[in-house]
């Protein structure tokens, strides 16, 4: 497959929640075109297994590279634990996941080495995080909560109810007896709330994927001479694989930009080239 500096650079989550990095990639990357994918139809991915979001999401990549992509961000925390390092072996293109940038970034931010984390199901599960900061720091203490039921609310556009504001407290309240002084927001829908998480941990550094995505984005394409001028603003859009409709009303509330035609993708009917 050849690649082009003009080529889009493709994104794809779960739902809405990949905007919290598309949005940093676009602000730190102007130049440059980028297509979405939300999976609405397939969400969430949190109580998925392993073998479906594989299967999943190499569909989804294959999808993106027949629109002729020259790198794909896995914006989804429980897609990247689950498929990242499938993904990279099966297709040539770089693949790039949200996990990693973000363990390094709570080690280095970390005063207490008591960092914590929340995240879907299958992302605790996996253990992953817990790797990535050991890696960088061993004696690191790790406190893991999932939170099945916050990316759905958050979803559905339930951002600001009192059930929403209770099942955060419910779910910082671990990390809040751990003491953490540093906690990863292990799902990119999270961000979304920024300001209830920090109101329910004071004092926490929150830790998120996009800024981090977007640096590794950047230094990736100039790495493979792939990077665009910056000539002109760059152009995007969007696609998913549920109700249009509902995608827009909730994309464009957090994007505070208007998304265009939201094209439906059935991603199921994608032949790997």
């Amino acid at each position: 497959m050849e690649l082009h500096t003009n080529s889009p650079i493709g994104v794809f989550d779960s739902g809405v929640g990949g905007l919290t990095v598309l949005d940093e990639c676009l602000a730190s990357l102007p130049g440059e075109d980028f297509i979405y994918f939300g999976d609405t139809a397939f969400f969430p991915y949190g109580e998925r297994s392993v073998q479906q979001l594989r299967a999943r999401s190499l569909r989804i990549v294959d999808w993106l590279l027949g629109q002729q992509v020259k790198l794909v961000v896995v914006a989804c925390n429980s897609a990247t634990a689950a498929a990242l390092e499938y993904l990279q072996t099966q297709r040539e293109v770089s693949i790039i996941g949200v996990m990693a940038p973000e363990a390094h970034a709570a080690v280095q931010a970390s005063r207490n080495r008591r960092i914590g984390l929340l995240a879907t199901e299958a992302t605790v599960a996996s253990g992953s995080y817990e790797r990535m900061v050991h890696a960088h720091d061993a004696g690191a203490q790790v406190t893991s909560v999932a939170c099945p039921k916050l990316a759905p609310a958050i979803q559905n556009g339930d951002a600001f109810d009192a059930d929403l504001l209770e099942l955060v407290r419910d779910y910082a309240a671990p990390l809040r007896k751990a003491e953490v002084d540093t906690a990863i927001l292990g799902c990119t829908h999270y961000p979304m709330i920024d300001r209830l998480l920090r109101r329910t941990l004071p004092g926490v550094t929150l830790i998120s994927s996009g800024e981090e995505i977007a640096r590794e984005v950047h230094e990736t394409l100039e790495r493979k001479t792939l990077l665009r001028g910056l000539g002109k603003e760059g152009e995007y859009r969007f696609a998913c694989s549920g109700d249009p409709a509902a995608f827009v009303e909730l994309g464009s509330r957090f994007l505070q930009m208007p998304l265009g035609k939201v094209d439906q993708v059935d991603v199921d009917a994608v032949t790997a080239s």
